[in-house]
C-alpha cells in the first residue's frame, strides 16, 4: 500500500502520478512492457479508476506511457523524470504549459537553428538528416515518432556547440512531448514540411533560412495550441452555462 501526502498541496492525480512512475521504476517495468490496467492500479493504490486515468495522462504527456487503444497502457520511456529537472511536466494544465512553452522555444530555437548550421559537423549534418528522415518515416507510418521527434531536436541544439544551449535540452524535450501529445497528428504534414527546411538549410550552412525555418514550424504548432485551447475554454464556457 502507497501511503499518500495529505498536507501536500499537489492533487491527488499529481501524487498518484509521482507514485505510479516509483512503481514503474521500482518493480521494474521494463521499455515495452505493459502496466496493470486500471482497476489493478485503482486497488494498488487505493484510489479511484478517474484518478487512475489522470495519473496516466500526466505520464503520458511526459513521454514515459503510450495508451494503445485495444492493448493497454505500455512503458516507452523511463529517462523523462531525469531530462525534466524543472518539473514542467508536473503542471497541471497542459495546454497553457504548451502555450508557455512555445512562447520561450520561439525565443531561443530560431537561434539556436541558426547557430547549429555555423557550428554542425560534417557528421552532425548526416546525422540531422537521418533523424529528419526516420522521424518522417515513423509518423506517416503510424508509428510512435514522439522520441525521435525528440532526437531531432536535441540534435539541433547540440550542433549549436553551445553549452548553455545544452543545459536547455530537458525544457525542449518536455515542450515537444506536451505538443505531441495534446495534438496527436494534428499537424503532421506541417511538422515534417518545416523538419525538412530546417534540416536542409542547417545542411546548406544558411543562417537565416534555418531561423526562418524554424520559426515557421513553431509558428505553425503554437498555432495548433492556441486553437486547441480556445475550443476547450469554449467548452468550459458552454458547460458553466448549464
Amino acid at each position: 500500500m502507497h501511503s499518500l501526502d495529505k498536507k501536500s498541496k499537489k492533487s491527488l492525480s499529481a501524487q498518484i502520478e509521482d507514485e505510479l512512475m516509483k512503481f514503474i521504476l521500482q518493480k521494474p517495468i521494463e521499455l515495452g512492457h505493459k502496466i496493470p490496467n486500471e482497476f489493478e492500479l485503482a486497488e494498488q493504490f487505493k484510489v479511484g479508476r478517474s484518478t487512475i486515468r489522470e495519473a496516466v495522462k500526466g505520464l503520458v504527456s511526459r513521454g514515459i506511457l503510450e495508451v494503445r487503444r485495444g492493448s493497454g497502457t505500455y512503458v516507452i520511456n523511463i529517462n523523462s523524470l531525469s531530462e525534466d529537472p524543472l518539473g514542467l511536466g508536473k503542471i497541471e494544465d497542459k495546454y497553457k504549459m504548451a502555450l508557455d512553452l512555445f512562447d520561450v522555444r520561439l525565443m531561443i530555437e530560431p537561434d539556436i537553428a541558426a547557430l547549429a548550421s555555423k557550428n554542425a559537423s560534417e557528421k552532425e549534418l548526416k546525422t540531422l538528416k537521418r533523424l529528419c528522415y526516420e522521424t518522417e518515416q515513423l509518423y506517416r507510418g503510424g508509428h510512435n515518432h514522439i522520441s525521435k521527434d525528440v532526437e531531432f531536436h536535441t540534435c539541433i541544439a547540440r550542433c549549436s556547440k553551445n553549452k548553455v544551449v545544452e543545459t536547455l535540452i530537458p525544457v525542449i524535450n518536455t515542450a515537444v512531448y506536451t505538443f505531441a501529445n495534446i495534438t496527436h497528428r494534428l499537424l503532421m504534414e506541417e511538422t515534417l514540411e518545416t523538419h525538412q527546411a530546417v534540416t536542409d538549410s542547417i545542411c546548406r550552412r544558411d543562417s537565416v533560412g534555418a531561423r526562418c525555418a524554424m520559426m515557421m514550424h513553431l509558428t505553425y504548432n503554437r498555432q495548433a495550441i492556441m486553437k486547441l485551447l480556445e475550443q476547450r475554454d469554449g467548452k468550459n464556457f458552454i458547460n458553466n452555462l448549464r
